[in-house]
């Protein structure tokens, strides 16, 4: 069963440049990753969204995401309420539609 992983980001303003780039070229081709994308959501706001062939796989790409996510960490804004400058899910494919 697919599983999918979204990561929320609010990026500092003047940042977002910087924030997608850290991403560009090949930089979050992590192992396992079968496909993603980064959406614009809002006014400084953006959506990482992977698709993964399994839980395990993408557990097994955390290293890798965090080695990124700390190349960039600085552009990013707190989320508040203790959630650190990411908000994660992931889970697997229930429905597709």
């Amino acid at each position: 069963m697919q599983v999918y992983n979204v990561v929320k980001f609010k990026v500092k303003q003047g940042e977002e440049a910087a924030f997608l780039d850290a991403h560009r070229n090949g930089k979050a081709k992590w192992p396992g990753l079968e496909h993603g994308v980064i959406v614009k959501t809002g006014e400084q706001t953006y959506c990482l969204i992977g698709t993964w062939a399994s839980q395990d796989a993408m557990a097994a790409a955390r290293p890798a995401m965090i080695k990124t996510l700390d190349s960039f960490r600085s552009v990013l804004e707190d989320q508040g309420n203790g959630r650190g400058v990411t908000d994660a899910v992931s889970g697997e494919v229930v429905l597709a539609l």
